[in-house]
């Protein structure tokens, strides 16, 4: 007597509902991700085991690398134009529409106020090699005595006053120095933020386990 042989059927999962899923949650994640700026001043910051969580939105940050040049960034294209905004209204800044808009875009500036018209004509590539390498870099800061008496131009506190004025109470402050930037550079940063009233500041570190 033969044998009954069962004849094989191929099995099918339809996998659309599972596509449809799939796109669902990558632009759930492409609308809600937070994108992290290019930055052309790269610094090396310290440790700690404090955790306190940076704000990701209306963040004034102040980098301070192993020179002690300082340079600044907003978090976004329309906070920074606020900022460049302010600073015309102010006239300490003259920029043509054209430079408005490269600066708004910056992921990164820190040049003296009277180049850094200048300094937006150039090509990306050739004012990146200006922050990372020319001497005059950075923004001027000023050396307060021991009375609290400023010597120098310190535009560093024009700049936070005018963030400050064009992006309201809720803005935040966040100072970013390399591990190995002398602490007397990092004081004169504290030392003009003190003189325009900003007390209150996060300094940026890497999360280390305590012992």
């Amino acid at each position: 007597m033969g044998r009954f042989k069962i004849k094989k059927q191929d099995t099918f999962i339809d996998m659309t509902p599972m596509s449809d899923v799939m796109v669902l949650l990558l632009t759930f994640f492409m609308l809600t991700a937070t994108f992290v700026k290019d930055e052309p001043v790269k610094v090396n910051v310290p440790g700690s085991v404090a955790e306190i969580k940076i704000p990701e939105h209306n963040l004034l940050t102040i980098f301070v690398d192993t020179r002690g040049k300082v340079f600044l960034c907003m978090d976004s294209p329309e906070t920074q134009r606020a900022m460049a905004e302010e600073m015309i209204r102010g006239e300490y800044l003259t920029l043509n529409p054209k430079q408005l808009d490269e600066f708004s875009k910056l992921p990164t500036f820190g040049t003296p106020l009277n180049t850094i018209a200048g300094w937006l004509d150039l090509e990306a590539a050739h004012r990146t090699e200006i922050l990372l390498k020319n001497s005059d870099a950075g923004i001027p800061l000023a050396e307060y005595q021991e009375d609290g008496t400023a010597l120098g131009d310190d535009q560093l506190k024009v700049w936070v006053a005018a963030a400050r004025k064009a992006n309201g109470k809720n803005m935040g402050i966040a100072i970013k120095a390399d591990s190995r930037t002398p602490y007397a550079s990092i004081k004169k940063v504290m030392d003009s933020l003190r003189d325009v009233d900003e007390n209150r500041y996060n300094l940026i570190t890497t999360l280390k386990s305590g012992e």
